[in-house]
């Protein structure tokens, strides 16, 4: 039963973090470190947004065209056992990643505003069984992150409407830790796994444009802090060839200030530390069911629900204010070694408010959005 429940689970994970909390692309899951033996696997998720809205009036109520891009999620994960205790693995993916991009002759009071953030990271893990059930694993990751950030649009005042502002923020990588415990059945098919991602501390090289800065341009370096999170994760059977499963993943980003020497000025030089974005802290909720239809072929129904923020007012880098999601999986044993897994998932974004100032002003209303999310997973024991 238990390479079955695998298999379904696997069935939905590249799609799940299409417009999770905050700015997280893989939720940073390591199901792959219990497969049993030796296990390779490829996974490829690709995300459709459809995420727009309109001015407020005094903008005109405008309607802004669609302000995200569509984006993929890969990864890449290997484990091998050393002996019946102790086994090593490393996976490659995009922990965090945004694409936000309003159209410039959509919104008026944000029309030419961009947020590109790109990532990726290099987990290393390892894990120690202790033979009663219990197990521990930890691990290094390396974490590489860039951004590109533009302002455009009347909501930033003289700095989007008429100078423009442009921040670029170059690849910079750091270290952080991975740790956790994890508890099996696996007569009955239990696990549970809670696992902790340490926070990552970045400085990145800073280049400034406008036509407000001196000399038109400023360098700087920007400190830049990807969230700690914790994950738990489990499953267990419920009856024969039916699992249950489900997660719950928190972020803590409101320690992730993006904020630029001359921007931080040119905002407010009486406030320190004004960041480009504001994100909240998240968490991220899933609950599913997987079936075994036949010794090679199972079937997985899995809901979501992302946490909203204290209010609708958000940050235009980022026009959602929580989700709720449905997803169908399924998995296919091609032969004893071979596994194909592959999903779909709809979200339904949650209403949300753009704003800018300070005070928080609403600069726009986005409602009535989602994302079509697919995936795709070859596994691969040897």
């Amino acid at each position: 039963m238990n390479r079955f429940t695998l298999a379904v689970v696997a069935a939905t994970v590249s799609t799940s973090s299409a417009f999770a909390g905050g700015l997280d692309r893989s939720g940073q899951r390591i199901g792959f470190m219990f497969e049993e033996g030796n296990y390779a696997e490829l996974s490829f998720g690709y995300a459709k947004p459809s995420v727009d809205g309109n001015d407020v009036a005094a903008f005109g109520g405008q309607a802004s065209g669609n302000a995200a891009d569509n984006f993929i999620v890969p990864g890449v994960s290997v484990k091998a056992d050393l002996n019946e205790n102790v086994s090593f693995g490393f996976v490659i993916d995009e922990p965090y990643g945004s694409d936000i991009s309003y159209p410039a002759a959509g919104s008026v009071a944000l029309g030419g505003t961009k947020a590109i953030v790109d990532s990726y990271a290099i987990t290393a893990l390892g894990r120690y069984k202790f033979g009663n059930g219990f197990s521990l694993l930890g691990g290094v990751r390396y974490q590489e992150i860039s951004a590109d950030v533009t302002l455009r649009g009347a909501a930033y005042g003289a700095l989007g409407a008429g100078a423009g502002y442009n921040g670029a923020f170059a690849s910079d990588g750091a270290w952080g830790y991975v740790a956790g415990v994890a508890y099996e059945r696996p007569e009955i098919a239990l696990r549970v796994a809670l696992t902790y991602n340490s926070q990552i501390d970045h400085e990145l090289d800073t280049v400034e444009t406008s036509a407000l800065a001196p000399g038109g341009q400023v360098r700087s370096k920007t400190d830049i802090r990807s969230p700690e999170s914790l994950n738990l994760e489990f499953q267990t059977g419920v009856a024969k060839d039916t699992l249950v499963f489900g997660s719950i993943r928190y972020a803590k980003y409101d320690e992730t200030i993006v904020s630029p020497t001359f921007f931080d000025a040119a905002v407010d030089p009486a406030i320190q530390n004004t960041s480009l974005t504001t994100i909240e802290n998240s968490t991220d909720f899933e609950i599913g069911v997987g079936r075994r239809i036949t010794d090679r072929f199972s079937a997985s129904l899995t809901l979501g629900y992302a946490t909203k923020g204290d209010d609708d007012l958000v940050s235009p880098l980022s026009p959602v204010n929580g989700s709720k999601s449905i997803a169908i999986g399924a998995s296919y044993l091609v032969t004893d070694q071979v596994k194909l897994s592959g999903g779909i998932r709809y979200t339904a974004l949650g209403d949300a408010r753009p704003e800018t100032g300070t005070p928080d002003t609403a600069r726009a209303n986005f409602t009535d959005n989602s994302v079509i999310g697919v995936g795709f997973r070859v596994g691969y024991s040897f």
